[in-house]
């Protein structure tokens, strides 16, 4: 009976890829080498082994002589490499499902993917997940000892898709819904960048013109020896403030701004309130309501198509909606939908969904194609964030010209004032 438990041990690992005596345990380093090939031609890597002698015996079983083996240096101040992004782990998604659906077994995937990628982080993490399967630790369980990067919904779902023998589909899945998703976080992003930019540089070039040209102004007035218009008063006033006071408006910013963020993050009230904020701003809100409609709708549709029951589903979702007004919402429905409600008629409840959003929700739960009609409404919203990034991009020049022009230009006029009164006078 050990025998046969033995034997089934060794061919699951097999079928998963795995080698026949990995062992929970066994920790590998990982060792540069050089060598030459059999027709003497250089050669030089880099390979995660038990010591050093076994990747020795590794590499002459490949026909590589090795003439140098060392363990690779850990760097002075931490770990290399640039954090890993919400986009390399898209792509790393699309990777190993493409793999996985091309019959590649799963170790040997996560090997391909971790020797060939170019952030030292991501290589690692990648190489520590296959060695937490080659222990014997399923996919979703290995994923679960990075939690920063795979979030809860990518675990249970990769979990699902293992217990239902439907991995590949699922990753497939997975892949497509993270490439989505970081495709309308740059839609979102590129909305709020581009003013955000332009109102830094005007503030800039306002606090330049004030603490640098303005004094050289002031000291041509000084010697007319005749009252300055009030609005030149007003902005020499603010020049000898900027010039005498630079330093402590430049802490008061950078502690505003810090101050803001650190309250941002540990309050939930203040998220709430800055969300709901947002969604009440002309134009921009409506791109935030439209990009939190499709996150929830292509998020609910993967996950319920992944087999995930409706409740639990509405759970995961919760989170992923990007905005904490559209969170609470979720957790609202999800508790409605649990006593028993339709789900077309809890959305409705919440107030915030379109009456479009809500009858093909109810369409889709009258014909037994909920996930299908979600991922329908979600390409409909992706493409109005799409639509209305590019409105904005158009409609927001103008506005910022006039912005700039009424800032800088305001400064220019005041400044020529006392000379087009000289003129006038003489």
């Amino acid at each position: 009976m050990a025998v046969t438990r033995t034997a089934a041990k060794t061919a699951a690992r097999r079928k998963a890829g795995q080698p026949a005596n990995a062992r929970k345990g066994v920790t590998l380093d990982t060792f540069v080498w050089e060598g030459t090939d059999k027709r003497g031609t250089k050669m030089k890597g880099e390979q995660q082994a038990k010591n050093a002698n076994m990747l020795r015996a590794e590499l002459r079983k490949q026909g590589i002589n090795p003439t140098v083996v060392k363990t690779k240096p850990k760097p002075l101040f931490g770990s290399t490499g640039r954090s890993i992004t919400p986009k390399e782990i898209a792509v790393f998604s699309r990777q190993i499902a493409t793999m996985i659906k091309s019959g590649v077994p799963i170790v040997q995937a996560l090997e391909i993917i971790g020797g060939g990628h170019k952030n030292p982080k991501m290589a690692q993490m990648v190489n520590d997940i296959r060695l937490e399967i080659e222990n014997g630790t399923s996919f979703s369980e290995a994923l679960a000892k990075f939690p920063v990067q795979f979030d809860e919904l990518t675990r249970n779902l990769v979990a699902v898709g293992e217990a239902a023998g439907v991995l590949e589909t699922v990753l497939d899945s997975i892949a497509t819904y993270k490439e989505n998703l970081e495709t309308l976080k740059g839609k979102i992003k590129k909305a709020l960048f581009y003013p955000a930019m332009v109102i830094v540089v005007a503030i800039l070039v306002s606090a330049i013109l004030l603490i640098f040209v303005i004094p050289q102004f002031e000291a041509v007035f000084s010697n007319f020896g005749a009252e300055l218009p009030a609005f030149t008063q007003m902005i020499v006033a603010a020049s000898d403030f900027m010039v005498s006071y630079w330093w402590a408006m430049l802490l008061i910013s950078i502690a505003t701004i810090t101050g803001f963020i650190f309250a941002y993050k540990r309050s939930p009230s203040m998220q709430h309130f800055m969300d709901r904020l947002i969604l009440k701003i002309p134009v921009l809100g409506q791109i935030m309501h439209n990009a939190a409609i499709a996150r929830f709708s292509r998020t609910l549709a993967t996950t319920f198509k992944a087999g995930v029951p409706l409740v639990e589903a509405l759970e995961s979702v919760a989170g992923a909606t990007g905005n904490t007004v559209y969170e609470k919402a979720t957790h609202r429905i999800r508790e409605d939908v649990a006593v028993g409600y339709q789900m077309n008629m809890a959305m409705k409840q919440v107030n915030l969904f379109p009456h479009m959003v809500v009858q093909m929700t109810a369409i889709g739960e009258e014909a037994g194609a909920l996930d299908t009609m979600l991922f329908k409404v979600a390409e409909f919203y992706e493409e109005e964030v799409n639509n209305a990034v590019d409105a904005l991009s158009s409609l927001i020049e103008p506005l910022i010209m006039i912005f700039i022009g009424i800032v800088v230009g305001g400064m220019v006029i005041g400044m020529y004032l006392p000379i087009f009164k000289l003129a006038a006078v003489v």
